[in-house]
């Protein structure tokens, strides 16, 4: 077995000499050989760490697939970025940002390229159960025209807000 030895402060000087007689895998080897092994471990468990998180998280790592197309809504209630977009009880897409516009949310759509929206589709945010996650419902329309990408879903319904809905069932307004 031979030992590495150089100096930090001089990288060009360089020696190899014998280890103690009987070291044998006792030695560096033994040691580097670990610590390659740990190392490949921790490598691995961030890269499926990563790759979990991903998958998980329903995120997109190079851009989405598809195309977009935006709608309008009074009132986005609560609904995020990543929300899922379903249409017949199917996810078919992800919402891809909120923004205020005019004093309304503009929200991006992303759906698959197969998946096309009549002119008078209806975009409508709905809730998973009472207390649920917040996500897009599209009914399709029965236009000829299609929804052209980066086009607009003109016909919209704003999410239910319960709070004023309670509110107005207590105090007789309904």
């Amino acid at each position: 077995m031979w030992q590495a030895q150089f100096s930090i402060t001089d990288l060009t000087h360089f020696t190899l000499r014998p280890l103690g007689a009987g070291a044998g895998k006792d030695g560096i080897m033994k040691r580097f050989d670990v610590e390659l092994v740990v190392g490949v471990f921790v490598i691995a468990g961030i890269f499926a760490l990563g790759y979990l998180s991903i998958k998980l998280g329903k995120m997109e790592v190079v851009g989405g697939k598809g195309y977009d197309v935006y709608a309008l809504f009074s009132n986005s209630g609560g609904l995020k970025a990543g929300s899922a977009i379903v249409i017949a009880g199917v996810d078919v897409g992800r919402v891809k940002g909120i923004e205020l516009e005019n004093y309304q949310a503009r929200v991006v759509l992303n759906l698959p390229e197969n998946v096309k929206l009549q002119e008078d589709a209806i975009a409508s945010i709905k809730t998973k159960g009472l207390i649920g996650e917040k996500y897009i419902e599209i009914t399709p329309g029965g236009s000829a025209k299609l929804i052209k990408p980066g086009g607009r879903i003109r016909e919209t319904q704003p999410a239910i807000d319960l709070e004023e809905l309670i509110s107005n069932f207590v105090f007789g307004k309904i």
